[in-house]
This record gives C-alpha cells, structure tokens and sequence, in this order.
C-alpha cells in the first residue's frame, strides 16, 4: 500500500538515505527556493527545512527531484495502474495474462473515495498569515503555494464524480488581497475548474473551492494528471496510493482529505477579481500581473505534525519536469487509443513543454501515390490542437512514421529535427492557425492567452542535403551579425535588439531575408532563427530550444527566404526565418539573487548539511 501522507514518505525517504534534514535557520524569502534548485540540478535528496524563519511549520522539498525517487514513492502501485492502462488500449491483453490482472479489481475498489466524519487535518484551525510564505523569485509578487490541490465539484452535479483537483497556483500575500481573508487563485485556460467557474457564475452563485497542500503524494501527482473529461482526478488518486483517499465530510463546504497537512476552504465569489502575480513561472519568465479570481476564505486547517511541501518553477528541466515524464511514462501507451493515427507525441520540457510538441503519426490516406505527402498527417495534427493539454500546443511538428528510420522517435531531439528539415517542402507544408488561443504563461503572442499556432507537418523522401558548413557570402545587413551553426541546416544569427510594437512585424527582419538569399550555400539551412545571443543559443540544444519557442509567435515572429503569400497560404522557397529575439513586450526572464546564491554556496561547503551534494 502507497503512503498515506507526508510524513510516512518522508520518514520512508529519511530511512533509504535519500532525504537530507536541514536545522540550520533558512528563510522562506527566495533562500529556500534557491536551495531547493540548486540540489535538483545536482540530482540531489529530498530536504525537510526543519528551522523556517519566521514560522512555525517545517517545509519540504525535492521530494518528487529524481524518476527514480518517483518510482520509488508510487513502488507498490505504478505497475498495476501501468498495466490498467494498457489494458485499456488493448482489451485483449488481459485474455493473453490474465494472471497479471488479478489485482485490478481491488485496485478499481481504492479509486473510490472513502467518506469519514473526522480525520487528522481537523486537528487544528489557523489563519492565512502563519502559513508557509515561499517567494521562489526576486520579483514574486507574495507568497505562494507552489504543490496546491485545488478542488472543486461541478454545482450541477456535486459529489465526487462531479469533482475537478488541478494544480492551480494560489498567491496568499502580496497585492490587493485582504490579509488572512483573500487568497489569489491563477487558473489558466483549458482547466477543469473552469467549467465549475462558469457553471457557478451562470447560476449566479459562489464556487466553492478547497486547497489542499500535502497529504498522500498520490493527490499531487492526481493534481497534474492530464486525465480525460469526466474522469475524476480523486479516483486516480487513489489508485496509485494503493488505497481509498479518506474524504472529510464536512456539512457547511466541500470535503477535505483526512490526511492532507493544509487545508484552505472558501468560495470564489462571482465578478470578484484582483491583481494575480507577478510569479517566476516554469518557461523561465515572469508571469506578470494579471486579474484572476479571488478565493474568500472560510476555515485554514492543519494536522498535529503538519509539514508544508512545495517546489519552485523556473527554466526547465525543473523538479516539475520529473512529473511531467512520470506522467509520460504512465500514459505513452494510451496516444494512440486517444488520437487515433498518433503513434508518438514529445511535449518538450526544454522549450516550456506547450510551445513545442513533436508528433509521429500515420500517412495512409493515398498509399498508392509515389510520392508520399502530409495529408493524414494534418488530420492527426489538428486532432491534437482540438483535444487534452495538447490543445495549448504552439508549434507542432508532426513527420510521418512511415519515413522514419527503425527506431526512430520524435524524443530523440536531434535526429527528430533533422527527418524534419531534411523533407520539409517549405511551399506547401507550413500550416498557420492565427488569431486563436494559446498557452495563458505564453507572452509571445498578440495579448493574453491569444496569438497563433503552426503545423509543421512532413512526410516524403528526403529533399535536401542539410549543410555544416557557413554560406559563403554572407554579407549581413546592419545590425545581424555573428551567425552560428546550431546543428545540421539550422543557422543562428544574431540581431538588433527588437523595439516593435506587440502585433507587429519588424522591417528590420523583412531585409534579412533577400540577403541570406544571395548566400551560396544557404539552401543547406531551411530553419534559421534570430536571437539576441547567437553563441548562448547555438550553444546545446537546451538553449536553442528555450530560446527558439518561448520567444517566437509564429504568425508574427516568422519569415522567409523567398517567402511569399498565395490564395492566403505562406511558404517559403529556400529556408524559414524564426524571429526569437526578445520582444518588448516579452516577460523578463528569471535571473538568480547573487546574495542568496553566495549563501546556498555556503550550505555546500565543508562542515555544511549539503556539503557533497552542492
């Protein structure tokens, strides 16, 4: 059986050596955050901060740092569900072993929540100020729950089957918000909440809403589970806990984990908004200020031995990557049974996980043509942009499987783009979804949660020989300089610092392209892109995939060599160019307090509790 709460995991992590105490006085001010990034790069142990300045509660961090602390803390329950899972792609599966099924009865049995009267968290009640007040970034607006379980049930079907539990970000101080009466609740769009949000706003009544921070570890991983409408994410909970979740029923709100450490109730109360932000989030830019709902809160309950969890987000790879691939491990094998012809699909977490998807998917549709060309393709690329987290996708880059080399995978990165620009046909196979909605964290784009989308869809034999070699003649215009090349036909260059407008195509851009045109050799570059530091950006693929699709809006940001427009589709002749540069009206990026690395340095040195780790 999984863990039921905090402490039996951590005690569990303490036990195998895989957790580190740390007594020494940290604070809670962009110190413990600071701490908690440093010791995820370096692959490091789960910390339980025992001496938090100014609160009386001990935090932890790093719990979810490592696959293989995952897979340790879900041990007793991951293969079962995995295997629950492929059951559903393949029913026949279980005619083929049915022994490895026994237990899916009892597991189907703990995804039912279990009602009690009374539970730990009821223990004792508190107040919004003397919780845990984490500010991860210099410019964070307040204090924030980082791993919050928000929950909500629909108001025309309450009850559990009705329920939503997202991770939402919750803002507890700072701002306009009323001390100790007022919580900032940031949900973006495409999230389930919403539709509890609109159901309440149309009856004209509050939504009631809980956060939930700790508890079994199986509600937070429920929490960011992309699970299928109308599937509850409390019964997932519960099946890789390994148990019933235990549910408080309470008579004047909704119902609170027994377990959980923290517990916020309230209402959302209808046309109630305030100032949100801003908040260091995981694309490694500022979210900025915006308006967004604002929970009233009722009760602040806690347990006896109460310990706060949280994370802090920022350029990935991040501790949130570690669940964005858990949850890729549980769910690959279930692509295709949700997007019929979709074999394959990479949210990659270097370029923020919504800006980029890669896709492998099935070209049938004119099997006897000698020339294969993306038609099914297209089909299976708008089937992604319609439905799941998908949906938020900004570029998607889809190749046919059919054309891949045996073992070939769109999650081996570098071989992926090279299929990709070695059979691109930039005439014909760039497809623009503009004006439409696109990730709310996203900044590229014409305003907030808006901006463009764009297909890139390829199959085929190979059209070009892709080149590592600089064009010869390249004689820049006045301000592009210092050209890199970043891989096999992807050219990086460097330009004048960008002072357009929002929505609005730069002139500077639209000159570079009839230049590279007169470059021998540039045919062998089909992908070239801008930035404002060609030799950071050429540097890895980390850095040239963050730079390239968090600072990009396809639609506006993106160019041609011989470009042009016919009966409204654009193409290119010769190669594209991707305007990645900062924008004006960019959200800064995330920049570490040189004050408080010094002392996270301090912690690593000899005689330190993370000496050897850090």
């Amino acid at each position: 059986m999984g863990y039921t709460n905090t402490r039996q995991c951590l005690d569990a992590l303490e036990a195998k050596g895989d957790l580190v105490r740390i007594d020494k006085v940290v604070d809670a001010n962009i110190e413990i955050g600071a701490i908690q990034r440093r010791v995820f790069q370096a692959k490091g142990p789960a910390l339980l901060f025992t001496n938090v300045k100014g609160c009386r509660f001990p935090m932890a961090a790093n719990i979810y740092g490592t696959k293989e602390r995952m897979r340790f803390i879900f041990r007793d329950t991951i293969a079962m569900v995995e295997r629950l899972m492929k059951l559903k792609l393949t029913p026949m599966e279980f005619l083929k072993r049915p022994w490895e099924y026994l237990g899916a009865p009892k597991t189907a049995w703990h995804t039912l929540p279990k009602k009690v009267s009374s539970g730990p968290i009821m223990e004792n009640e508190t107040v919004v100020s003397s919780l845990p007040q984490l500010i991860s970034w210099p410019m964070d607006g307040g204090g924030y729950v980082t791993l919050p379980q928000v929950y909500s049930e629909s108001p025309d079907m309450p009850g559990f089957a009705g329920s939503n539990l997202g991770m939402y970000r919750v803002q507890l101080t700072g701002n306009d918000f009323i001390p100790d009466e007022e919580v900032g609740l940031h949900y973006q769009i495409h999230r389930g909440i919403g539709h509890h949000h609109a159901q309440a706003i149309a009856n004209g009544e509050p939504l009631k809403v809980n956060i939930f921070v700790g508890g079994a570890p199986s509600m937070a991983l429920a929490a960011m589970m992309p699970l299928p409408e109308g599937m509850p994410e409390l019964f997932f909970a519960g099946a890789m806990a390994g148990h019933r979740i235990p549910m408080v029923m309470r008579e004047d709100g909704l119902p609170v984990p027994a377990e959980a450490d923290f517990c916020i109730c309230g209402s959302v109360l209808p046309d109630v908004e305030k100032p949100e932000g801003p908040f260091g989030d995981h694309l490694g830019y500022y979210s900025l200020a915006h308006d967004f709902p604002v929970l009233k809160v009722d009760k602040v309950y806690h347990r006896n031995d109460a310990v706060w969890p949280f994370t802090t987000v920022g350029r990935p790879p991040q501790e949130d990557t570690m669940f964005g691939d858990f949850v890729h491990e549980l769910t690959a094998d279930l692509v295709p049974a949700v997007f019929s012809g979709v074999h394959e699909v990479h949210a990659v977490d270097a370029a923020g996980v919504h800006p980029l998807l890669l896709a492998v998917g099935s070209e049938r549709y004119v099997p006897y043509a000698k020339e294969r060309q993306p038609q099914e393709l297209l089909t299976n690329a708008m089937a992604l942009l319609g439905n799941t987290q998908t949906s938020l996708s900004k570029y998607v880059l889809i190749a046919a499987r059919e054309d891949m080399e045996p073992g070939g995978s769109c999650h081996d990165i570098p071989g992926f783009f090279r299929h990709l620009l070695e059979r691109v046909d930039l005439t014909r196979d760039l497809h623009f979804i503009t004006r439409t909605t696109i990730d709310t964290l996203d900044y590229s784009g014409i305003s907030l949660n808006q901006g463009s989308k764009l297909v890139w869809a390829v199959a085929g034999s190979v059209k070009r020989k892709l080149s590592v070699e600089m064009p010869s003649g390249l004689d820049l215009p006045r301000g592009f300089r210092d050209p890199q090349i970043m891989a096999p036909g992807i050219l990086v260059i460097k330009g004048p610092k960008h002072r357009r407008k929002r929505d609005q195509q730069d002139p500077a851009m639209e000159r570079l392209g009839p230049i590279l045109a007169k470059a021998k050799g540039i045919e062998g570059f089909p992908m070239v892109v801008v930035v404002d530091d060609a030799e950071f950006t050429a540097k890895n693929w980390d850095n040239f995939l963050w730079v390239t699709f968090t600072r990009s809006d396809p639609a506006t940001d993106m160019y041609g060599v011989n470009g042009f427009t016919h009966a409204k589709h654009w193409g290119a002749e010769t190669a594209v160019i991707i305007d990645a540069r900062l924008k004006t009206y960019h959200a800064p990026p995330l920049e570490d307090d040189p004050e408080v690395e010094k002392r996270v340095d301090e912690l690593g040195a000899p005689g330190g509790p993370l000496h050897g780790i850090i």
